[in-house]
């Protein structure tokens, strides 16, 4: 009788548990078949060897950040995603951070995202309200199916309606139907039928029950700012540290980012415990004229950047990587640069490519003439660590950087 009344108490506790404290997580990381396939897919020399010696123990590490958690397999930003993330070793989890038409903090990679990473169009009601609705394409116009929907198009109980997918469009879509039916080839759709959205506030309470760190990143708004009179930038910044004080997680355990330069610095005047790894994203490739080659020409320079207070500076992964005469892959000038000034490095995003067998996209395009095969991941991760001097890689794919950060002994 009382083996029934204490299975009985306990089925009620594991009931009323929320949710986050029943995620069962392994005692070690988890990192499954992907980085020893990578392994095999190196060139021959010194690292492979060493690294086709590593089978264990792997271990958690705040060198592995869950790019939007484990964005690979599963839809970014979603519960799933997060839990993949932490299950293989990340340290630290990304929730990048906008708002709703209500001005409630939720996690989508941008404001108007929400056609290409939610069902909205398939919902009839939200998507009425988006801010451009779908249009079909037309063959015999040349034209491209389009769609905007935002996050400030909608209110907050509207958006924990929606389910996410995996971010992606088919520009030559008809319907609806054809137009979400994009997902690269290299990427998976098994996992997205219920990607389960995320506000902030739970991202947070989620990430702190798999004892993981934040980095949170205040993405840029696409609607007038102040939003609707008196909702400004400054707000909006403060508001999301608000969320971590109100969840009593320490300063220490949150690194803030932001591509706005005045972001970076307002956290560091107006919160200066979280300041002090406040993360500026350098998207300054976009501006016409900037030569990350010549990092002496750069405004704010390394230099001006360090006075002000910064810490920490994020390029993507080509910016810290060049060629030799050798045709090597070695740290860049920039990344040199950086070092000197007394800056840390944070690199973004590894495994974001897809394969690489063509010498890769975007994230390799400054070492293409030594990239050719999947293998070549963890070269890349090899000098971003032991030459650029990185402090920590942002990967869609977690369990890459944790089996090398485990083999080779980072923290």
């Amino acid at each position: 009788m009382l083996q029934r009344h204490t299975l009985l108490l306990s089925m009620l506790f594991a009931i009323s548990l929320p949710a986050a404290a029943q995620d069962a997580m392994p005692r070690e990381p988890q990192i499954g078949p992907r980085p020893f396939y990578l392994v095999d897919k190196m060139k021959d020399g010194a690292l492979k060897k060493e690294l086709s010696q590593c089978t264990g123990p792997f271990r958690k590490t705040d060198f592995s950040i869950g790019h939007r958690g484990a964005a690979l397999q599963f839809p970014e930003h979603t519960r799933e995603s997060y839990l993949a993330a932490a299950r293989m070793g990340a340290g630290i989890i990304e929730c990048d951070v906008t708002f709703t038409k209500d001005r409630q903090l939720v996690c989508r990679h941008a404001q108007c995202d929400l056609h290409t990473t939610t069902n909205i169009l398939s919902v009839p009601a939200l998507a009425a309200k988006c801010s451009q609705p779908f249009s079909p394409a037309d063959p015999a116009t040349a034209k491209k199916a389009s769609a905007k929907c935002c996050t400030s198009d909608i209110t907050l109980a509207e958006f924990r309606t929606l389910t996410a997918k995996m971010d992606a469009f088919n520009a030559d879509g008809k319907t609806v139907a054809e137009y979400q039916n994009g997902t690269p080839r290299w990427r998976t759709d098994l996992y997205s039928a219920t990607g389960t959205l995320m506000t902030h506030a739970e991202s947070i309470a989620l990430i702190k029950s798999l004892g993981a760190k934040f980095t949170p990143e205040l993405k840029a708004p696409e609607v007038t700012m102040p939003f609707e009179g008196d909702y400004t930038q400054e707000k909006y910044a403060t508001q999301m540290l608000d969320d971590y004080k109100a969840a009593g997680v320490p300063a220490s355990d949150v690194f803030p980012q932001s591509f706005n330069y005045a972001d970076v610095l307002h956290w560091i005047k107006t919160a200066p415990d979280f300041g002090k790894q406040a993360v500026y994203l350098d998207g300054r490739y976009e501006t016409s004229g900037f030569d990350h080659t010549k990092p002496e020409t750069l405004k704010p320079s390394m230099a001006e950047m360090k006075a002000a207070g910064v810490p920490i500076l994020a390029p993507p992964i080509y910016m810290l990587l060049a060629l030799n005469d050798k045709n090597e892959i070695v740290a860049s000038d920039y990344a040199k640069a950086a070092k000197a000034a007394g800056l840390d490095l944070i690199a973004w995003s590894l495994e974001r490519d897809g394969p690489l067998d063509k010498g890769g996209g975007f994230y390799h395009r400054s070492v293409k003439g030594a990239i050719d095969r999947d293998g070549d991941t963890l070269t890349v991760l090899d000098v971003l660590a032991k030459q650029a001097g990185v402090r920590g890689v942002f990967s869609d794919w977690p369990a890459t950087t944790t089996f090398y950060a485990s083999c080779t002994g980072l923290k």
